[in-house]
């Protein structure tokens, strides 16, 4: 999904300056019991492989807001299973000098239905992978999230 629009309104008020958005991101697993398999997407702006994550809209609860995410992003409908952290990420600068930190609430969910696909623009490649063979190029704060994401029930984690 392009970005949307009520950021593109506030960026002709206020520039690149730093906006701070909530964002949403999943760790999607293929069962809910028993994971052996985490979805993932590979970024079409710098070909890094990434949990699947977007930007909440007005008026939008956090996870229905991921479940949209990422069957937009992805294909697959998925069902939220609990909070596995809430964090605010380091600020970071797009290549049109517009600058964002997200406050990103995780989730832990699973899979419900669906043929994983490249289903918009924001991805070149979507996947599931097995847990214990991630991708080359997958972020090492991805790879931690997932390790918090693997118990079925778990505390969120908090930054402190």
């Amino acid at each position: 999904m392009p970005t949307p629009q009520f950021i593109i309104d506030l960026r002709e008020h206020i520039g690149t300056t730093t906006l701070l958005l909530p964002g949403v991101r999943s760790v999607v697993f293929d069962d809910a019991h028993q994971p052996s398999r985490v979805l993932l997407a590979k970024r079409a702006d710098n070909g890094q492989w990434h949990l699947p994550a977007g930007i909440m809209e007005p008026d939008e609860q956090p996870a229905p807001a991921l479940v949209r995410e990422v069957l937009e992003e992805t294909g697959v409908e998925i069902a939220i299973d609990r909070l596995v952290s809430l964090v605010t990420l380091p600020t970071a600068t797009y290549p049109n000098g517009d600058q964002v930190q997200f406050l990103s609430a995780t989730f832990r969910g699973h899979y419900l239905s669906g043929e994983a696909h490249v289903a918009d623009d924001e991805s070149t490649d979507v996947g599931w992978f097995a847990i214990d063979q991630l991708p080359d190029g997958l972020y090492e704060k991805d790879r931690e999230t997932i390790s918090f994401a693997l118990p079925v029930e778990a505390p969120p984690y908090f930054a402190v």
